[in-house]
């Protein structure tokens, strides 16, 4: 029997370049910030932590990505007007209430609560940008803050456990909290080599198909940006990563990712171009794409986490189109939460979203094993495919044939839990 050699993709793993090693510390992990999270009573527990803030200890660069959806939430609308100088000193956040859907009652709401902060830390409020996730369309009552902020001034640290503590304020459906750090390693004009890190948090686990970002995720580095450095690595990561995350194809009124670079590792102004840049970007990049894949992985209900890479498509719009068309597809998602390698789910998939492709062109693997070549089936050990559904990661590759472009996205299985969650959300 002919053997066929699996399909080449990139590894599964965050992308690190030389001189990027994983840290400790979270988004505490970067010089120059401090964060707490505390019990605001803002979700009616006041046992559970819902009310996070991180602060830069001096006003610094400041960089944010917006959600694209129409009903774009109040917190939202404040923190673009905020940000729009890429300048910022601190973000506070809340979980529970999403404050979308408020009018202009939930813009003051907003603005309100950059004012506490804005006070508490001794800075202007337009220097306070603002983050909510949670019910759609219910008021948000600024009570909570006006006990809560000076709560999280009080507790700000630059810790591991601040970090921890802020992490877990923002979760809502989310079962554990999602946090990246790493240490990077800059070499300089002159030869020289500084340490800068990169660190954050995010949340999100339901309603993800971003159209920029995830539901809510704070970043920071400590390495010299400037403006356009900040917001350009920003964007770029984004685009790679967030960007490529599916778990059920619906796009967050509440969408916000913002960095701080507060400068802090020292060294001249890093700027867009420079071999400094190169670096710093690198580890940002790694930071999104790690807690990308973290989203995923915590979809809601979800058991596994799924790697999708396409390969030899004509171009990259091609392929990014064919991989969400694969992770967006319910009928994939539930046969892998069957543990079914049905790669007639896959090719289904790929075929029905408006890409031009020859079928007979077209190679798919499942979990690293080649099921269809030149579009026809091979024989598949159904006892050995059961086995390998029973890791956590279910990588899924198919090349189009038609040319050299790649795109990889990121999604989770279909439950019944999903389904449970999301049946009674508001109730």
């Amino acid at each position: 029997m002919k053997q066929y050699v699996p399909l080449e993709v990139p590894a599964s793993e965050p992308r690190l370049s030389d001189g990027i090693e994983p840290c400790e510390g979270g988004i505490c992990a970067v010089a120059g910030i401090r964060a707490a999270g505390v019990c605001a009573n803002l979700r009616g527990d006041p046992q559970r932590r819902d009310l996070a803030l991180v602060a830069a200890n001096e006003t610094c660069v400041c960089a944010g990505v917006f959600t694209q959806n129409r009903f774009c939430a109040a917190p939202v609308q404040v923190s673009r007007e905020h940000v729009a100088d890429g300048r910022a000193r601190a973000i506070v956040l809340n979980s529970g209430n999403a404050n979308a859907s408020t009018g202009e009652p939930g813009l003051e709401v907003a603005r309100k609560t950059a004012g506490l902060v804005a006070k508490e830390l001794g800075c202007a409020e337009d220097q306070v940008l603002v983050g909510s996730t949670g019910v759609i369309g219910v008021p948000l009552s600024l009570d909570g803050f006006v006990t809560g902020v000076p709560a999280a001034v009080r507790e700000l640290a630059h810790s591991t456990e601040a970090a921890n503590n802020a992490a877990r304020a923002v979760m809502t459906t989310d079962t554990v909290d999602k946090q990246s750090s790493y240490e990077i390693k800059i070499t300089r004009a002159d030869g020289s080599v500084t340490k800068a890190h990169v660190g954050g948090f995010v949340k999100g686990s339901g309603m993800i198909m971003p159209n920029m970002a995830t539901m809510l995720c704070v970043l920071a580095t400590d390495a010299p940006l400037d403006a356009e450095a900040a917001h350009k690595a920003l964007l770029d990561a984004v685009q790679e990563t967030f960007n490529k995350v599916t778990v059920d194809s619906d796009t967050s009124t509440n969408d916000t990712c913002v960095l701080f670079a507060t400068g802090e590792a020292g060294g001249e102004t890093i700027c867009v171009g420079s071999p400094e840049y190169a670096c710093v970007a690198a580890g940002i990049r790694a930071a999104c794409e790690d807690l990308a894949r973290k989203i995923a992985a915590d979809g809601e209900g979800a058991t596994k986490l799924v790697t999708v890479d396409v390969l030899g498509a004509a171009t990259t719009e091609d392929a990014e189109k064919v991989a969400r068309s694969i992770a967006n597809s319910p009928l994939v998602k539930t046969a892998i939460f069957g543990h079914d390698a049905n790669w007639g789910r896959v090719a289904a998939a790929a075929g029905k979203c408006g890409v031009d492709f020859d079928q007979y062109n077209v190679d798919i693997d499942l979990m690293g094993v080649p099921v269809l070549r030149a579009g026809l089936p091979l024989p598949m050990d159904e006892e050995d495919m059961l086995r390998r559904f029973e890791g956590p990661e279910v990588p899924i590759a198919i090349s189009l044939g038609e040319g050299t472009s790649s795109a990889r996205m990121w999604t989770c299985d279909l439950t019944h839990e999903y389904i449970v969650i999301n049946g009674d959300y508001r109730t």
